[in-house]
């Protein structure tokens, strides 16, 4: 497992979309993934059928790569600079 990142559940991250409005994303941790990475799953949040935006996967060295075809590059560094820096709030 990646030892800098923290986001062990789930949680949500706003997004500014360039060429779309901006949204809510959740962000979930993928338990059922089996690889020697840290895998996010991405949806629209705050949806009764939230729309799938792909995946992050992390491996153990701390970079990621985006799985999905929704998402502009900037709008990846910012969803993977945000479970980067995940701290969580009590």
């Amino acid at each position: 497992m990646v030892n800098n990142i923290h986001l062990n559940g789930e949680a949500r991250a706003w997004l500014k979309r360039k060429n779309s409005p901006d949204e809510v994303v959740q962000i979930v941790l993928d338990t059922e993934n089996t690889a020697p990475v840290t895998c996010y799953q991405l949806y629209t949040a705050y949806e009764a059928s939230p729309d799938y935006l792909g995946r992050i996967l992390f491996d153990t060295n701390g970079y990621w790569i985006y799985d999905g075809n929704t998402l502009t590059v900037t709008e990846q560094e910012q969803l993977a600079k945000f479970i980067i820096n995940y701290k969580e709030v009590f």
